[in-house]
């Protein structure tokens, strides 16, 4: 029965099911790019900052290696020696410490953004069920990220013993060396490892960072009666109706008095019609309404049309004809040609002309 359901996931997420998804911590991030992006920093760290914590920390064995005799060997004081040690050593790390937080950091709000989800802190039971945590031990996700961490075990142990192999003659003579040569000699294995581990893990952080993004999808999938049923509940909400119809009616508002201005005549009956026609004789077949509205948004119009210099006429039976038989941008139909006729060409014996009243058409 789920493996029918999973066939019948055949359409993209919504943009509403993601928001969804990704309000309760769930989104698509390779804990690989986050590691690759560790280790680089780790690699770039030692590369800048090794050198100088590798002389202060030279620097503190020697203290304790010429003069061993300052160590007291009893217990008290000797709390207080490895203190001061480690305390020597926290200043010296901090900065590298900090670089790989913030990287680490990064990681993810690289991939995801921020993103705060109460729901990940919120207790669930179904996370401590035996029954769910076999599930989830057994899914095909958690099959696939064993087999990804131990080929990702495998391939850099492989990477890091081809590296480690020329140098073991270096490794074995290290004792005979000085502190601080042996310490840059560490350094230099450490960086050869560190930088053929972080060339294998750009592989793996890239193939990861795909299969992420695919499998996250793929759980996402949704059923052509999802989409439906989803369509139908954010359209049926009465509230977001509304706000689309207002929206709607505003835009078309919007238009139809940018289109005010190019109109050549505005006609009404007075107050409560007005409807603005347009003809041009070389490209229309017939003149065309352009806008129409009664009561306030007539009352627009007609001040659109005055600021534009737009000529007004009065001719209420023509006005209420024209509102309610033609639509916004429809050509005058053939029964209006005599009474509109007459209009447009009063208006273009009167064109030229300052007006300062509408006057009616007798």
């Amino acid at each position: 029965m789920a493996e029918e359901d999973e066939s019948q996931k055949t359409e993209d997420p919504t943009s509403k099911k993601l928001s969804k998804a990704r309000s309760k911590g769930q989104a698509a991030i390779s804990q690989e790019i986050k590691s690759w992006g560790i280790i680089l920093a780790g690699a770039m760290g030692m590369i800048l900052l090794a050198p100088g914590i590798m002389h202060d920390v030279s620097h503190i064995a020697t203290k304790f290696i010429i003069s061993p005799h300052a160590i007291a060997a009893d217990f008290k004081h000797l709390r207080f020696v490895i203190a001061e040690v480690l305390l020597d050593l926290g200043i010296i790390l901090w900065p590298f410490l900090l670089l790989l937080m913030v990287v680490a950091l990064a990681g993810n709000v690289g991939q995801i953004g921020f993103m705060w989800a109460t729901e990940k802190i919120k207790p669930d039971v179904s996370k401590i069920s035996i029954v769910n945590g076999a599930k989830r031990l057994v899914s095909m996700r958690a099959i696939v990220e064993f087999l990804k961490g131990i080929l990702k075990l495998i391939v850099v142990a492989i990477v890091a013993f081809g590296l480690a192999m020329p140098i073991l003659h270096d490794l074995q003579v290290l004792p005979f060396f000085e502190l601080t040569d042996s310490l840059n000699r560490i350094y230099i294995i450490a960086i050869r490892l560190m930088l053929g581990t972080v060339a294998v893990m750009t592989a793996v952080a890239i193939l990861d960072f795909i299969y992420q993004k695919y499998a996250f999808t793929k759980q996402m999938k949704m059923s052509k009666q999802e989409v439906k049923d989803e369509n139908k509940q954010s359209e049926g909400d009465p509230q977001i109706k509304a706000r689309i119809r207002k929206l709607r009616v505003e835009r078309a508002q919007q238009r139809m008095m940018a289109a005010v201005p190019e109109a050549d005549v505005v006609v009404t009956n007075p107050t409560h019609y007005a409807v603005a026609l347009k003809y041009d004789m070389q490209t229309m077949p017939a003149p065309k309404l352009v806008a129409k509205g009664v009561d306030s948004l007539a009352q627009r119009i007609r001040e659109v049309a005055e600021d534009n210099d737009v000529p007004i006429l009065e001719n209420p039976p023509l006005a209420r004809a024209l509102y309610a038989a033609v639509e916004l941008d429809d050509e005058i139909p053939p029964e209006h040609y005599k009474a509109v006729a007459e209009v447009i060409g009063y208006v273009m014996r009167l064109r030229g002309e300052l007006r300062d009243e509408p006057q009616p058409l007798n």
